[in-house]
This record gives structure tokens, C-alpha cells and sequence, in this order.
């Protein structure tokens, strides 16, 4: 178990293989953060009073995730004027922005992803920097604020030691280089393992908020991958009740140690106007509805559920042309013990630990301080305290 407190490094990756990691995220000016770094290991837990910023930092990863998968900037960030940090004045042109970032570790080394984005007078990325070992292999700057571009000049390495070019302000340009960049010198080849592993560890993410009303109602059959708000949970169990029965059987045990009552079996029941529902086995002929089940028990279903599965179960994009074994999943979970009580928690915190052990899986969570004490004796788990 480690405690950690912002600025403290857990040490190297867990993981040995290669797989492109986020190990590391920077708050250097967002929101309530001002200059903070904070380390990721297999399950990252952040605790702390409300107000402390908990939240923002999966509101960060998050953000970084869906720019790493090619998403405009206005979609991502709706309300740009509440990330800039308060009392944070304008400059002498009246702009106001926020400064976020990111480390992936991987087969390239450790690649630095660091991000400027001008909040008012408009939305922009204004600066972008991508370095490994020092060294710079892309950066942009505004240089024309009548223009929807910035000037970007990336490392070559050729007989001309950088390419410059214009991209948009309104796009991650990292993600943009494996379309611009040849690959034809070492040094475009370098450019692009950096910009591939920082948009590949980006892109295998899943933000999960599991959402007991819409988990009550029947479903439709259709495309039996998890929604983020668990919506479909009943499809998805008829899913990996017939494809996954080991894992099916392991999550039908995870739900007999944290729901009241007897649990035999996790079924589905197929209705006659063709929606299914998800069954609880109470035992002989007995079963109930999982309608049935409290908030709390239909939260902790439904991420054990996510952490017991993988991209191919849960409706994220994944990045098919890499082989799984080179992709480690990400699972954000803003308020992961929301409506959990301290058994459910522990369960989960413990099954999070299992999991991610494997190197497959990671998690980054939001807790209150009281999950945070059952965490703190879980090995493999790092609790990150952002106090008051």
C-alpha cells in the first residue's frame, strides 16, 4: 500500500512488457490546481474533502483521452472559462486559458504530452509540446491570432533538422502527426513511436458512471457492449453468461459477497415483446429482478462487471490495428464508492487490486476519505490524500 501526496513518484511503471501507460498526469493550471503532478500506479484513488479537487483530475484524463481520439476541442470542454484556475487574471490581450499534461511510459521511453489552451477570449490550443528524453519533437505556437492555426515544427532529423507546418487550434496535433509525418528518417521515425504511444494509451479509456436508474428496465437486444452509464447491463450479462463463463461465474461470486440475500446465479430472462432483464438466482426456482437491488448493489454489479471484463465487452474505440496484449485499459471511475457501503467497497477495491495486478487493467478513481481508509491496506493500490 502507498500514500501518496501530489508531487510523489511511486517508482517505475508496474507493468514491464511495453504497453503504453498514462503514468502520470499534470495539473499545472487547472480549476483549483496550480502546478500539480500526480503519479498513476495500477489503481490510483483519489480521496480528499469535496472541493479539493478530485474530480478535476479525472476531468483532465478524461479530456486528454477524448483529444488522443481525434474529438474537437470545443466538444470536450464545454464550459473552457471554469478550467482556468480562480483569480487567475487576463493578460495584456485579455486571454485567459489553462495548462494541462501528461506522461506515457512505453516502448519509445517516456513521452511528455503538455498542453496551453486559451479559455477567453476564445477556444484554442495555443501551445502544444511533445518531448522524450529531453528532447523536443513537436511543438506549436499561436502565431497569427487572426488564423484558426498554430505554426508547428516537428523533429526530422533529415537534411532539415525540423518540418514546419500549420494544424489546427482545434485539434490535439500529436494525434494529427501519424497522417503528416513519412516516417522516412530516424528522426521522423522517432516522432512518430512517441505520438503512437501517447494517442494509443489515450485511446484505451473508459469512463464509467453506472447509472441504477436506466439499470433497472429491460433492454432491447442489439450490440451487447457496456455503456458508460450501464444502461445495458441485462444484454451485456446474457452476453458473457454464454461467451465469458468463467468470468461470468467469477462476477455471479463478486455479487453474492456484496448483496443482501442469497445469490446462486446471475441470469437472464428473455421477455416476450424480445427486451431481456437481468435475473438474480435466489436459489431452486426462486429469482428476482435486479430492479430489485438497492442503488448501492446495483453500482457495485455493475463495476465489478467493468473490471472483470475488457475493451471487447465495454463500447469504447478501440485501436484494432495493436493486438490487445499491447493495450492497457484505463477505467475512470469518478466517485467509484458512490452509494457503496464499507463491505462493498473493500470488495471492490480488492478485486480492482486482483485485476489490475495482471497489468491488462488500471484504474483511476474518486473516493471519499472513508473508502480511502479501506483502501490504504490494499497492496498494489496507491491513495492519493488532496486534503482539504
Amino acid at each position: 500500500m502507498t500514500v501518496l501526496s501530489p508531487g510523489t513518484r511511486p517508482g517505475p511503471p508496474a507493468d514491464d512488457r511495453g504497453v503504453p501507460t498514462v503514468t502520470e498526469l499534470r495539473l499545472s493550471a487547472f480549476r483549483s490546481h496550480r502546478g500539480a503532478v500526480f503519479p498513476l500506479g495500477p489503481v490510483t484513488l483519489f480521496a480528499g474533502a469535496s472541493g479539493s479537487g478530485k474530480s478535476s483530475v479525472l476531468e483532465v484524463y478524461d479530456a486528454l483521452a477524448r483529444l488522443g481520439g481525434g474529438a474537437e476541442l470545443g466538444a470536450v470542454f464545454r464550459d473552457p472559462a471554469g478550467c482556468v484556475p480562480e483569480r487567475a487574471g487576463p493578460d495584456a490581450e485579455g486571454r485567459r486559458g489553462f495548462r494541462i499534461g501528461c506522461t506515457v511510459e512505453g516502448p519509445a521511453g517516456p513521452v511528455r504530452l503538455d498542453l496551453a489552451v486559451q479559455a477567453e477570449p476564445e477556444l484554442r490550443i495555443v501551445g502544444e509540446r511533445l518531448t522524450c528524453d529531453g528532447q523536443t519533437l513537436l511543438a506549436t505556437a499561436l502565431r497569427d491570432p487572426g488564423r484558426s492555426t498554430v505554426q508547428a515544427a516537428w523533429y526530422t532529423a533529415g537534411t532539415a533538422p525540423v518540418t514546419r507546418a500549420p494544424l489546427p487550434d482545434d485539434l490535439l496535433g500529436t494525434a494529427l502527426l501519424p497522417l503528416r509525418v513519412a516516417g522516412k528518417t530516424a528522426g521522423q521515425v522517432r516522432v512518430l513511436a512517441a505520438a503512437e504511444q501517447v494517442v494509443l494509451a489515450l485511446r484505451s479509456v473508459f469512463a464509467c458512471d453506472p447509472q441504477p436508474s436506466r439499470m433497472r428496465e429491460p433492454v432491447a437486444r442489439g450490440d451487447a457492449r457496456l455503456l458508460s452509464g450501464c444502461d445495458n447491463l441485462a444484454e451485456v450479462l446474457r452476453r458473457t453468461h454464454h461467451q465469458c463463463a468463467k468470468r461470468h461465474a467469477r462476477l455471479a461470486a463478486m455479487v453474492r459477497s456484496g448483496c443482501a440475500g442469497p445469490v446462486e446465479a446471475l441470469t437472464v430472462e428473455e421477455l416476450a415483446d424480445g427486451r431481456v432483464r437481468a435475473m438474480v438466482g435466489r436459489g431452486g426456482p426462486w429469482a428476482s429482478p435486479v430492479g430489485r437491488l438497492g442503488d448501492g448493489e446495483l453500482r457495485y454489479l455493475a463495476l465489478a462487471l467493468v473490471l472483470l471484463t475488457g475493451p471487447g465487452v465495454l463500447a469504447m474505440d478501440t485501436v484494432a490495428e495493436v493486438p490487445a496484449a499491447m493495450q492497457a485499459l484505463t477505467v475512470l471511475a469518478d466517485g467509484f464508492d458512490r452509494s457503496l457501503d464499507g463491505r462493498q467497497t473493500r470488495e471492490l477495491v480488492a478485486l480492482a487490486a486482483s485485476v489490475c495486478a495482471e497489468g491488462h487493467i488500471r484504474l483511476v478513481g474518486t473516493v471519499t476519505d472513508a473508502s480511502a481508509s479501506y483502501a490504504r491496506g490494499v497492496d498494489g493500490v496507491a491513495v492519493v490524500d488532496l486534503g482539504p
